[in-house]
């Protein structure tokens, strides 16, 4: 659920999507369920529900912007 994912998180659609290279309609969509994500997008769904902070380290080495999930 991307949504219980995104709420975890503590992340508005906004940020979740760009931390994580979607687009915020595309969020937007899955959570309203007008849409499914593709299954590429569901793995990387899938690891960011086990391991946010593995993707956005390899995000940040690939050219992220560098945020992190620290709730402090």
């Amino acid at each position: 659920d991307v949504r219980a994912i995104r709420r975890r998180l503590n992340l508005t659609q906004k940020a979740f999507a760009k931390l994580f290279g979607f687009s915020a309609a595309a969020v937007r969509d899955w959570e309203q369920r007008r849409r499914r994500p593709e299954a590429s997008a569901r793995v990387l769904l899938k690891i960011i529900d086990r391991d946010p902070e593995s993707v956005v380290r390899a995000l940040a080495s690939s050219g992220g912007d560098g945020v992190n999930l620290d709730k402090d």
